[in-house]
This record gives C-alpha cells, sequence and structure tokens, in this order.
C-alpha cells in the first residue's frame, strides 16, 4: 500500500478545501437567488445559516477523514464500532462523486468554451437575442459540447496524475490566486460602472420589503439550501483533504477559513455582477441564464468589454476547474483506499470512465433532448442534479452528523477529541444538543423540501 500523501502546508490545504467548495454554486447561483429574492436581505440570512448549518457538518466531515486517514470509501471501515453497517455510506459517496462529475465536467466545458468566445469577439455586435442563441447552439450540437467536456475532463486529471503536492496543490493554490486577482480587478471595474451605485445599493442595503414580496418562507428556504449546498457536503468531498492534513491545527479554524474564503468568492461573484446589471439596465433576477445570456450583454456595451469579459470566464472556469480537480482527488483515493491502484492507473481509468459517463448529459441537450424526467424542458442534467443535490447530499450530511454524535457510531468523545486536536479554534461543547438533535431535523426538512419543491410544487 502506498504511503499517505500529504500537503506541503497548511495554505495549500485551506486553498484547495476552498476551491472544492468555490464552485458554480458560488459564482453562478450564489448572485442569481440573491437578484431572484432581494438582495442583502437575502445574503443576511444566508451568512445565518452558513454559520449553524455548514460550518459543524464541513469539521465532521473533516474529522472523520482526518482520524481514518483514508477517503470515504474507507474512512467509515476504520472508525465504526465493529458489527455496524456505516460503512455502507462509502457507496453513496463514491457515486456521489462520479454523479456530480457526470454534469460538472459538462458545465465547466461550457465556461472554457465561453472563454475563447469572449476571447475571438464572437459576441461583438450581437444583440440580446443573438447572444442567447450562442448558447442555445453550444448546448445543441453535441460535438461542441463533447469537446469541451473532454477538454476540462483532461486537463483536470492531468494536473491529479502529477500528485498531490507537485500536481494538485501547486496548480490549485495558482489557480486560486488567479481566480482572487482576477475578481479584484472585476469587482473595481464593475463598481467603478457609470450607474454602478444602484446595483451596490440593491446588492448591500437590506430590503425587507421585498423579502416579503418573495414569501418570508420561500426566501429562509432558498438561503438554507444555498448555505448548505455551496459547501458540497455529505459525499465525503471535503473528507479526503482531512485525511491529508497533520494534526497542528484544530478543524473548527480551519473550517472557518474555508468559510470565509467560500464566502468572500460569492460576495464578490454579486460585486460584479449586480453593479454591472444595474449600470446596463439588466435583470439581476434572470436566473440560470445569468452568465451565459445577460453577462455577454453586458460586456459587449462596455469599453473593453472583450478584455473584461475573457477575464470573467476566465475566473468561471478556475472556479469550476478547482472544484472538478478536488473531486477527481478524491475519485483517485477511492480507487487508492478500494483496489490498492496506483495514482497513474487510477487517472488512467477514471479519465475514460468519466468520459464515457458525462455524455448523457452532453447528449440531453441534443440527440437525448426527447427524455424529460421531470416533464417538458427537463434535462438528463436535471435528474443527475436531482439526485446528487437533493438527495445524496442531504442524506449523505445526515449520515456524517449521526455518525459523529451517535453513541451508536463514532460518538461525540471521540469527534470532539479528533475536532478539537492542534491549536486554533475548538467545537463549541454547549453546541453538543443542538447538532446531536436540531441540526439532523434541520436537513432532514432541506431534503424533504427538495422532494416537495420537485414534485408537488
Amino acid at each position: 500500500m502506498e504511503k499517505r500523501e500529504r500537503f506541503s502546508s497548511r495554505l495549500g490545504f485551506i486553498l484547495i478545501s476552498a476551491g472544492c467548495a468555490i464552485g458554480l454554486g458560488n459564482v453562478w447561483r450564489f448572485p442569481y437567488i440573491t437578484g431572484q429574492y432581494g438582495g442583502a436581505a437575502f445574503v443576511l440570512i444566508y451568512l445565518v445559516f452558513l454559520i449553524i448549518l455548514g460550518l459543524p457538518i464541513m469539521v465532521m466531515e473533516f474529522a472523520v477523514g482526518r482520524a481514518s486517514q483514508k477517503s470515504a470509501a474507507r474512512s467509515f471501515n476504520v472508525l465504526e464500532p465493529e458489527g455496524t453497517k456505516w460503512h455502507l455510506h462509502g457507496y453513496a459517496c463514491l457515486a456521489g462523486n462520479y454523479l456530480l462529475m457526470m454534469f460538472y465536467t459538462a458545465v465547466a466545458g461550457w465556461m472554457l468554451s465561453y472563454v475563447f468566445k469572449m476571447a475571438s469577439g464572437e459576441f461583438v455586435g450581437l444583440d440580446s437575442a443573438a447572444v442567447g442563441e450562442v448558447f442555445n447552439s453550444l448546448l445543441a450540437e453535441s460535438g461542441p459540447m463533447t469537446f469541451w467536456m473532454i477538454a476540462v475532463t483532461v486537463i483536470c486529471f492531468a494536473i491529479c496524475s502529477l500528485g498531490l503536492q507537485n500536481g494538485v496543490e501547486r496548480i490549485t493554490k495558482g489557480m486560486m490566486s488567479c481566480l482572487l486577482i482576477i475578481m479584484i480587478v472585476l469587482c473595481i471595474r464593475s463598481v467603478t460602472l457609470p450607474g454602478a451605485s444602484e446595483g451596490l445599493k440593491f446588492y448591500l442595503i437590506p430590503d425587507f420589503g421585498k423579502m416579503i414580496e418573495s414569501g418570508i418562507g420561500e426566501v429562509i428556504y432558498a438561503a438554507m439550501g444555498q448555505s448548505f449546498f455551496t459547501l458540497s457536503l455529505g459525499i465525503g468531498a471535503m473528507a479526503i483533504f482531512g485525511s491529508y492534513i497533520s494534526k497542528d491545527h484544530s478543524l473548527t479554524g480551519e473550517s472557518i477559513n474555508i468559510c470565509v474564503l467560500d464566502t468572500s468568492v460569492a460576495l464578490m461573484s454579486g460585486l460584479i455582477i449586480f453593479p454591472a446589471c444595474f449600470a446596463f439596465d439588466v435583470d439581476p433576477g434572470q436566473g440560470p441564464g445569468l452568465v451565459f445570456v445577460t453577462l455577454p450583454n453586458v460586456f459587449n456595451q462596455m469599453s473593453g468589454g472583450r478584455l473584461w469579459g475573457t477575464l470573467f470566464f476566465i475566473f468561471m472556469t478556475f472556479a469550476a476547474m478547482s472544484t472538478v480537480i478536488a473531486v477527481f482527488e478524491n475519485i483517485i483515493s477511492f480507487s487508492n483506499d478500494l483496489f490498492g491502484a496506483s495514482r497513474k492507473k487510477a487517472v488512467l481509468v477514471n479519465g475514460i470512465l468519466i468520459i464515457l459517463l458525462s455524455m448523457p448529459c452532453v447528449l440531453g441537450f441534443s440527440a437525448w433532448s426527447g427524455f424529460a424526467p421531470f416533464g417538458a424542458g427537463s434535462t438528463i442534467q436535471d435528474l443527475e442534479d436531482f439526485i446528487v443535490s437533493n438527495n445524496l447530499l442531504p442524506l449523505g450530511s445526515l449520515v456524517y452528523l449521526l455518525f459523529c454524535t451517535s453513541r451508536y457510531g463514532w460518538g461525540w468523545d471521540n469527534f470532539i477529541a479528533e475536532a478539537d486536536a492542534g491549536k486554533g479554534v475548538k467545537f463549541p461543547k454547549w453546541a453538543r444538543f443542538y447538532v446531536t438533535c436540531i441540526l439532523p431535523l434541520i436537513v432532514l426538512f432541506i431534503f424533504v423540501m427538495g422532494w416537495y419543491d420537485k414534485f408537488f410544487k
């Protein structure tokens, strides 16, 4: 068996874990649902839920990874009491990571293709309808979609093949640093546009009237869901990085750092998008089309728009690829833990496997568009996303919660000992009742509401 690899630095661990959490949920979904639910008031509620919902589960996932020194495929086997069946969740984690990549690689491919479309001037002179047509034709043509999906998969697996320190850590550090620099540049450009102040007001001054218009229950549920999904918890995607770090620092402190970084990126993406939308009189609550249809229109009207647009989609691509690299690293670790496969062999086999598994999502917009799992207009991607986001993430988080708090699992004392090892912020002992009795009910509520929204609304 190969010796367990280690991160070369604490910064590497924080940036890569944040890179896993900082995905399209932050830079794509966060701005548009903030737009839909009235701006700053929504952001406030989101931050509260991030602290009370996302943070404790992240600490638990890291603790299971660090204590077991394994990926989610084997971590429960190491820690569970004899004769119990917690390890069965390892298979759900396995499925969750593969399923997530079956549609995420396609979306990362869209981002990469838009870098080239922007840079080559494909959007110059197009009106709103024509910009929308560019996106629709990308989806409808399975050839280009396949090409971009394969490009992302090959690039990200190539990075993982270089090893944890030389590949994943070194390149993700560079990507995350570039991502943060590009964001700051774009923020400055956006907030200095003429007319941007209205966008800043919308985004930064809470308007509880707008919240009441949308329905307080609806807004709270959306904030709860976003704070939960943004961190990709429940399928062991974070646990793996716990297994690569030393016991020098407490896990609560590290999780806070990652949440702060994750949230900063989400908030800054709003600072890029809202002032620009208001400056050019574009509706910021436009849903998923915001990034692919609305923003190219905004860049079209901006002086030097081709450059700013290209930078924006490089930033989006880095956000998507940091998640892909993190999940690929998890998948490689599964192969290593389950079959003793070397890194190179795991990369080769899984690279081919992910490309094949991603094809239904790609074809779901063209050749297989007749298959509409949730009725007219829905796609295979919607089905895959529903299985991961509305089922595996909440139920998986519930397993981690129960495993770390129940005497029939790993148990509270073991969890606290692991979470608090090292210097830094300790996990609050008074939170025991909350994470044992209340938090599981909140997660269960998110799971039930996910089904209700999909089938009964």
